[in-house]
């Protein structure tokens, strides 16, 4: 394509002498601009120097200027005895002018298939979920007015820039308190680590104490976050079932006399999926099996702050003298799902070396959250707003209990959780759940695939109560009866 003269260079080429940036690099980006547009097209033949130079009516040697930027930008070439071309897209990719962003990388990438999650983004009048707070009943008002005041003080002002450590003592030493008063532990600030929520805390725990071929026995049905994360860092899982006694600790106990297990994860407060406490006894005996064989308890303190009797458990690390437990929580459920703040509790040396891999990926962490979240403790907000939100979230549980007896009494075979947001529905006879869900969606109600537990054994469905109100509870059973009806005709 050789053409120069006839392509009208002066009236798209603007030069403004009067203008800072210099002649020649004027001319320079208005070509780019040409490039990126595609009126000077790949491999167009520019004309040369001395014609260009009476078009534009400059000084050749301003031409040669502009073609120099341009080579040396990569937008064109310049070949010997032939003249200046514009690149080729290959080229323009090497030099990094992007005409739009690469979909495909140019090298081969794993595809981490155990990673993936199923989200459902489906627009939908509304929606179970897996047990999460009401944003309506969430503290959001009074976070709002203490982050600004925050803002305006000087201690505000220091925790914007980085600290030493990357931690908020005063948190940190509020936080204790907190711990110890709510949950009966003998911790000290040196025995805590502030993270950014759950799935921090596991992918902590994960990388600082497993390694490849470590064999992690998890519950069956269990959180499938935390068992992604033990996979990804080269642990074996082995599934032990979960019984209305929580999980079955004499199973492990045959597991440790045949293989070393490195650890056993559990949520024994209230059981993710099926929300049943793990038993007194059980909890002794696991944790005399973790001093025998040596295995590390990894207790996720899940939903502990909604204990709806009064004769709720404390944690597995009120207990442990030999220092085999190691505790994990978050505050997200407390105020709110965004609220990213959570807890490691586990021996000094522990703290140690977690703290040594999350000054890499988090190194200063939310410093003025923490600093709201320690004034509230410190000022007995956090405990206030946890007494009214239990009240109103029990008389949500057994409204919706009371819903589900009279709605699908004959289909399902449920315990009144004792804690909790969520309801555990494992129902009588099979149903065929995928075209459940497409039911209750037809009728304007989402019911997530990650809600749902189909094997041959087992057909089951984890429903939160706590997002809803009174009639959205009941719209949404409803919906969800007529559903199955329409497999069970």
């Amino acid at each position: 394509m050789s053409s120069p003269v006839i392509f009208p260079f002066k009236k798209l080429i603007g030069i403004n002498p009067e203008e800072d940036t210099p002649v020649y690099l004027q001319i320079a980006q208005s070509m780019i601009h040409l490039i990126r547009n595609g009126h000077l097209p790949t491999n167009y033949k520019l004309p040369g120097t001395r014609t260009l130079s009476e078009l534009l009516g400059v000084h050749r040697k301003t031409v040669v200027a502009a073609f120099n930027e341009l080579e040396m930008q990569g937008w064109i070439i310049v070949l010997a005895n032939k003249g200046c071309f514009i690149k080729n897209k290959k080229a323009e990719a090497v030099t990094g002018q992007l005409v739009s962003y690469p979909n495909l990388t140019g090298f081969s990438i794993s595809n981490n298939t155990l990673l993936e999650t199923t989200s459902d983004n489906i627009a939908s009048r509304i929606s179970f979920d897996d047990g999460q707070p009401d944003m309506r009943l969430a503290y959001s008002e009074q976070l709002a007015a203490r982050y600004s005041a925050s803002l305006g003080r000087k201690i505000g002002r220091r925790l914007w820039s980085y600290q030493p450590g990357g931690e908020n003592t005063f948190f940190r030493n509020q936080l204790t308190n907190f711990l110890n008063s709510t949950r009966g532990l003998r911790a000290t600030p040196k025995n805590i680590v502030s993270t950014r929520g759950t799935e921090m805390n596991l992918y902590l725990a994960a990388q600082t104490l497993l390694s490849a071929n470590d064999w992690v026995i998890v519950g069956n049905p269990s959180y499938h976050k935390a068992n992604m994360v033990f996979q990804q860092a080269g642990a074996v899982l082995k599934s032990v079932l979960v019984d209305y006694n929580g999980i079955d600790v004499d199973a492990i106990k045959k597991i440790c006399k045949r293989q070393p297990i490195k650890m056993v994860y559990i949520t024994p407060h209230y059981h993710y999926p099926t929300t049943v406490p793990l038993s007194t006894e059980r909890r002794l005996q696991l944790l005399e099996l973790s001093y025998r064989f040596g295995f590390i308890i990894l207790e996720d303190d899940y939903d502990y702050d909604f204990c709806f009797n009064s004769n709720a458990e404390l944690p597995l690390a009120s207990i442990d003298n030999k220092g085999m437990v190691v505790s994990i929580g978050s505050f997200c459920k407390t105020l709110a799902p965004g609220f990213r703040t959570g807890f490691i509790v586990a021996p000094e040396n522990l703290v140690k070396e977690i703290n040594k891999l999350k000054a890499i990926i988090d190194s200063n962490g939310d410093l003025m959250m923490e600093q709201v979240l320690g004034e509230m403790i410190a000022e007995g907000e956090i405990s206030r707003h946890l007494k009214k939100a239990h009240q109103t979230y029990r008389d949500r549980r057994d409204h919706f209990c009371n819903q589900l007896n009279k709605m699908l009494h004959s289909k399902v075979d449920y315990k009144l959780p004792p804690g909790g947001l969520a309801v555990w529905l494992p129902f009588q006879t099979r149903l065929n759940l995928s075209k459940v869900a497409k039911a209750c969606l037809a009728r304007s109600l989402n019911l997530p695939t990650t809600l749902l537990y189909q094997t041959k054994d087992l057909t089951a469905i984890r429903l939160g109560f706590a997002s809803f109100n009174e009639t959205e509870s009941i719209a949404a059973l409803r919906t969800l009866k007529k559903a199955i009806e329409t497999q069970t005709a």
